[in-house]
């Protein structure tokens, strides 16, 4: 566990941290730093997070005491059909597209609430893209296992397999096209010595100027759905957390458009219940919180969609009369063969989930920040660059999120022009008052939510430091549609990290459980990274999950 006094950065990569945490030494804020590492993971990640993709953020302001989301995720392309995909699903390609969303919300956080320009904390992302980096055990794993759907695309092939293979660990890894488009953004920026004149132009560069035109181009001669009008309009929004308080500590996520709320609602289900007294991993354990999460998953199903265009009954789904109802579907000597059912909201009379407040003018990983003055940033940058293809000279793909929605018109997270898939990553932010603070995230699709509540119950109930409570063995379910296309269904699975023990794995086998081993610290189980600010005791404290590339950093 590393320890400061000052500040912390927590990211996915170690060279992601290392950006943050130079901005940080430099004089930026937590937004300043967290903007810094999460453009530099669309580098140093750019297997799993594209720097044309998804950015949804939880930002606390401490001066204004004060927590907004920015939902960093785009809508599908007003071109979009429907009725394409109701016989086969959503293909891999270019029809997956939805407007790319990050640069705008990277920009949006700086120009709302950082201090540095876009040249400031897009220097490092640059230097790694231009000059290379080694390649990781975890990008050089998801490369190679990706390897035939690489070859589908020249243009990816070209970036993803030099010499005509995946890159090996150790092996240096230059990203030139991408190195390229982001000092385009950059020189766009530094024409203009106010600062927020500045930031707009570094935005204009990507979707009003030659790289919007070069993405548009390219969907136009390709049979895509993207257009010039798509990027030119695209706006991100500020929005209020969605919140729950489990015990004495309050956790804030972003809004039903994204799966944020559903760790809530696991909380919220197993409020009444004394975990410490069930004991660490126990099989009374393991079986009562799986349970808890089948049950959230079940809502996620029903209800979790754009809130612009289905109504949400979050303030339903996070009330305790309802969850003390789903807690009663739970039963101590037998598991659910499968989902169970959702929860029949319309018993209650809480009003549907509006979040958007304002529209502003001009597989993931995960980063997250604290800075001197107490302000901090949490945030969940993705997309793959194996599901569609790099735009030739630009060196990303545009968001392929398209992957998380759902062909069926009666889904709630249904295709629709405008319409944002439901997404995956979840940044999320525990507090108590204005003393105590825990940003804290991952990647890892339908795993992130999972892993995020083991670690927040392993910290917060049962007293283990954070680096202990992200390293101890881990469960997950699989029972419920996968979020991503064609969104695979295991009824009863559950996957076990060997570490929480062959006894407890034959209980929950005997509660009607289907067990699948994994490995110690198996990637299977996300990566969690996190940062507990002890403000009365004047310490920061990071973690950063051993399963992955992640590095914490502090001063």
């Amino acid at each position: 566990m590393v320890t400061a006094a000052r500040h912390m950065v927590s990211a996915g990569h170690y060279l992601a941290a290392e950006a943050g945490h130079a901005i940080l030494m430099a004089g930026g804020n937590a937004i300043d730093a967290g903007v810094a590492a999460g453009i530099a993971l669309g580098v140093v990640h750019a297997d799993q997070v594209q720097f044309s993709g998804v950015a949804p953020m939880v930002i606390y302001l401490a001066e204004r005491d004060e927590v907004v989301t920015i939902a960093g995720l785009g809508g599908w392309p007003k071109a979009t059909q429907p009725d394409a995909f109701k016989d086969h699903g959503i293909p891999l390609g270019l029809k997956r597209t939805v407007v790319p969303a990050a640069p705008d919300a990277w920009i949006l956080a700086l120009e709302r609430y950082g201090t540095m320009r876009f040249a400031d904390v897009a220097h490092a992302a640059i230097r790694y893209a231009r000059d290379g980096f080694t390649m990781h055990p975890v990008m050089a794993f998801y490369i190679a296992k990706n390897e035939a759907t690489y070859k589908r695309w020249p243009s990816n092939a070209a970036i993803f397999l030099p010499n005509g293979r995946p890159p090996r660990e150790g092996e240096l890894f230059v990203q030139t096209d991408l190195a390229r488009c982001l000092q385009f953004m950059v020189d766009e920026e530094r024409k203009h010595k106010d600062r927020a004149q500045g930031l707009q132009a570094a935005r204009d560069a990507f979707y009003k100027g030659d790289i919007a035109h070069e993405i548009a181009a390219y969907h136009r001669d390709n049979d895509g759905w993207l257009t010039l009008e798509d990027l030119a309009e695209f706006r991100s929004t500020i929005e209020p957390p969605v919140r729950a308080t489990y015990r004495d500590t309050e956790v804030l996520t972003c809004g039903p458009w994204c799966q944020g709320p559903i760790l809530l609602q696991f909380l919220k289900t197993l409020q009444d219940d004394d975990l410490k007294a069930l004991g660490h991993n126990s099989p009374a354990y393991v079986h009562l919180v799986t349970e808890a999460m089948k049950l959230g998953f079940a809502d996620r199903e029903r209800y979790y969609g754009d809130p612009r265009f289905v109504d949400v009954p979050m303030d339903t789904l996070l009330s305790d009369d309802y969850a003390r109802a789903r807690r009663k579907l739970i039963r101590d000597d037998k598991a659910w063969p499968e989902m169970p059912p959702a929860g029949d909201a319309t018993k209650y009379t809480h009003p549907a989930y509006r979040g958007e407040t304002s529209a502003l003018p001009g597989d993931t990983s995960y980063v997250c920040a604290v800075d001197a003055h107490g302000n901090v940033m949490s945030a969940t940058p993705s997309d793959v660059s194996w599901e569609s293809p790099i735009i030739p000279g630009l060196g990303f793909a545009p968001s392929s999120r398209g992957s998380q929605a759902f062909a069926n018109p009666e889904h709630a997270s249904s295709v629709q022009p405008g319409k944002r898939p439901r997404l995956t990553p979840n940044p999320a932010l525990a507090r108590r008052g204005t003393q105590w603070f825990m940003p804290f995230g991952a990647p890892g699709g339908d795993r992130q939510p999972q892993a995020m509540l083991q670690v927040f119950l392993n910290h917060v109930v049962f007293g283990m430091s954070i680096q202990e409570a992200i390293e101890a063995p881990r469960f997950i379910t699989r029972s419920f549609p996968d979020s991503f296309e064609p969104h695979p269904y295991l009824p009863g699975q559950l996957d076990v990290e060997r570490g929480v023990g062959a006894a407890t794995g034959d209980a929950l086998r005997a509660k009607g459980h289907t067990i699948e081993w994994l490995p110690d610290l198996s990637i299977a189980t996300a990566g969690v990274c996190a940062i507990v600010a002890d403000h009365d005791a004047g310490i920061l404290y990071g973690g950063a999950d051993p399963r992955r590339a992640a590095r914490a950093m502090g001063w």
